[in-house]
């Protein structure tokens, strides 16, 4: 590699400690919720994560011998371990149990009476097969949270289909509405179906939290991965439920609004966003071409949008002359919405990322992702602690749930 390419690596653990808005003493909004935490892969785990993130104490029961499957996908660290499973379940704690086993039931069965919130995301009817139906447990513990994530939900005609990300993006119309014009549908660059599952699961949680404060009463929780994507495609469901017109897929552009695209420079493509006719002034005065304000290709929202192509090139004449940098300063400084187009390895250096703690260094050196969640009173930190190896609160955790140790 050449030492040009060699970028230096944030010191994340330095510039924290100086970051008064991440004050690791606060209290947590959810210290003292017990979580009995049944997911595994990303939706359920990343719900959970965000619930340790906000202070909640997350027990992770994994299966015996091969633990959560993610455990053995890459990418690895230098210690063997999965860069996968370590994104997903920072901050919480490891018990392998073998549920066919009675004693191992017997204990889950204490934990889950002790707990506040139960997550699961196995396929419908597996928890029912296990005796531990959510609403049966709700029954048995009135004030109990459980929650489920799964593809399809725990009800309609495809409930008890398999599902991965993939699956349901392209179910859901997202990976239709993702490429170029001329272009095949494409996946979204990360998954958005398990992740946006993971989110909707954590707000139903702490929604049914807040709930339970004022009435007393727990609630089951249905959560899935196909309803949860479906929401994020708000542009083309304007086009499809009031018009009734069949979206299409435009590259980058939005549909409704010009110049809101992605533009190329010398170097680089730059992303800019003109969402009224201030800002097209704003944009043409900063290109050197005024006289844009009164053409009547480009003089109204609906004009630009109607001839995008040709505003597009009207741009780019321009934009072209020079690197991707230079124009975001100048377009900035001038107050038009704009932003280059960054791999995740150059955004996670940005002082803005950076400032708002948005990865943090564990206490064994390694990184994890911050909490997108700033709190005026509580701990907006998160988690201060790395996933758990392997079984690694297996023997505390027995002896705290212990027949013994049963009020």
């Amino acid at each position: 590699m050449d030492n040009e390419n060699v970028k230096s690596e944030p010191q994340y653990g330095q510039l924290e400690n100086k970051n008064l808005h991440l004050d690791k003493k606060l209290p947590y909004p959810l210290e003292g919720i017990l979580v009995v935490d049944l997911t595994h892969v990303l939706s359920g785990p990343t719900c959970s994560r965000m619930l340790a993130d906000a202070g909640a104490r997350v027990i992770h029961v994994e299966r015996p011998k091969t633990g959560d499957d993610t455990r053995m996908m890459g990418p690895y660290i230098d210690d063997g371990s999965s860069e996968y499973f370590r994104i997903a379940n920072a901050g919480k704690e490891s018990i392998a149990l073998d549920f066919k086993d009675p004693d191992d039931f017997a204990l889950l069965n204490r934990m889950i009476a002790k707990a506040d919130v139960v997550v699961e995301n196995f396929r419908p009817g597996v928890m029912e097969k296990l005796g531990l139906a959510p609403e049966n447990l709700v029954k048995r513990f009135p004030k109990l949270i459980v929650a489920s994530i799964s593809g399809f939900g725990q009800y309609g005609p495809m409930s008890k289909q398999a599902a991965y990300d993939t699956i349901i993006q392209a179910l859901s119309g997202i990976m239709d509405a993702t490429g170029e014009e001329d272009g095949p549908a494409t996946r979204v660059g990360t998954s958005v179906s398990d992740v946006v599952a993971g989110i909707m699961g954590y707000g139903a949680i702490t929604t049914a939290l807040v709930a339970r404060e004022r009435t007393g009463r727990g609630t089951t929780v249905d959560v899935s991965m196909l309803d949860s994507t479906f929401c994020l495609m708000a542009q083309d469901l304007m086009t499809t439920l009031g018009p009734h017109k069949v979206p299409h897929r435009i590259g980058n552009r939005h549909p409704y609004m010009y110049p809101f695209d992605t533009f190329k420079c010398k170097d680089q493509p730059l992303a800019i966003c003109c969402g009224n006719d201030h800002l097209w002034s704003l944009l043409s005065h900063a290109l050197g071409h005024d006289e844009w304000v009164e053409d009547n290709r480009f003089d109204t929202n609906d004009h630009r949008e109607e001839n995008w192509k040709a505003t597009k090139a009207a741009i780019e004449s321009v934009t072209t002359t020079d690197n991707a940098e230079a124009w975001r300063q100048r377009l900035e400084d001038a107050g038009v919405p704009v932003g280059i187009v960054l791999n995740v390895d150059d955004t996670r250096r940005l002082p803005q990322i950076i400032a708002r703690g948005m990865v943090k260094t564990m206490p064994d050196g390694l990184e994890v992702m911050g909490s997108p969640m700033k709190y005026g009173t509580w701990n907006s930190y998160g988690i201060q602690k790395d996933s758990p190896k392997f079984d690694q609160n297996g023997a505390a955790i027995r002896k705290e749930f212990s027949p013994d140790q049963e009020d």
